[in-house]
């Protein structure tokens, strides 16, 4: 099983759709894919969540919401608040440890790489470390963008957890001067490469058009 988490450097970037598009070319070249979401915040009970879209744009089935709280917080602070202590990193690994003849566990973190899972204080870099998993980070193209991914790509090397490189998400599709200048400088920023753009309303897309894109969107060489 290789397993790879998706992070962000906000809430909003993108995480859903890039996870999508990995678990889209995965399935579409065979591969057994599962998706994990350790915890799901901001959405009631019975309503449509991450891996709802997820399985809409990617046609996989294979999906598990390992927690769900309603209000739009973070988890650790919505589990609190619901009276729960929430799932921390160790229960996460262990129910990931369920998936194992899986080729591919793609595991979408809630919020970004240090945001508490649980009350311990465990987050989703703790599951990566766990679970010997690469870092996928996504990001959003304008201002503000390049300390915030020089700072969660510094905390992932200062933890030894591998990471891939960067993909932008919601790049728009008349970028101005910002987002220019992000692109060229993000592997400075980062020591990282940029391994993609997803362009913006890349969700509103039907799940065909969405699959046929996702290879020109994302180089998904070594991530799937």
């Amino acid at each position: 099983m290789r397993a790879l988490a998706v992070t962000g450097t906000d809430t909003g970037v993108g995480k859903t759709v890039v996870t999508a598009a990995l678990a889209a070319v995965a399935s579409a070249e065979g591969r057994r894919v599962a998706v994990v979401k350790p915890a799901q915040t901001g959405v009631a009970p019975g309503a449509a969540g991450d891996l709802d879209e997820v399985r809409r744009l990617s046609g996989v089935e294979d999906l598990h919401e390992l927690a769900r709280y309603p209000e739009p917080l973070a988890p650790a602070t919505a589990a609190r608040r619901a009276g729960d202590s929430g799932m921390g990193a160790d229960a996460v690994a262990a129910a990931i440890g369920d998936l194992a003849d899986r080729d591919l566990v793609l595991i979408e973190g809630a919020g970004g790489l240090l945001v508490r899972l649980d009350e311990s204080g465990s987050t989703l870099a703790d599951l990566a470390s766990l679970l010997g998993a690469a870092v996928l980070v996504v990001c959003h193209p304008g201002l503000g963008v390049l300390n915030q991914v020089a700072l969660t790509c510094a905390a992932l090397e200062a933890r030894g957890l591998d990471c891939p490189g960067v993909v932008i998400g919601a790049w728009p599709a008349d970028p101005g001067l910002a987002e220019r200048c992000n692109l060229d400088d993000l592997p400075a920023y980062s020591n990282k490469p940029v391994l993609g753009r997803v362009p913006d309303g890349a969700a509103k897309l039907d799940p065909a058009a969405f699959a046929d894109g996702a290879r020109d969107w994302i180089s998904t060489k070594g991530l799937v």
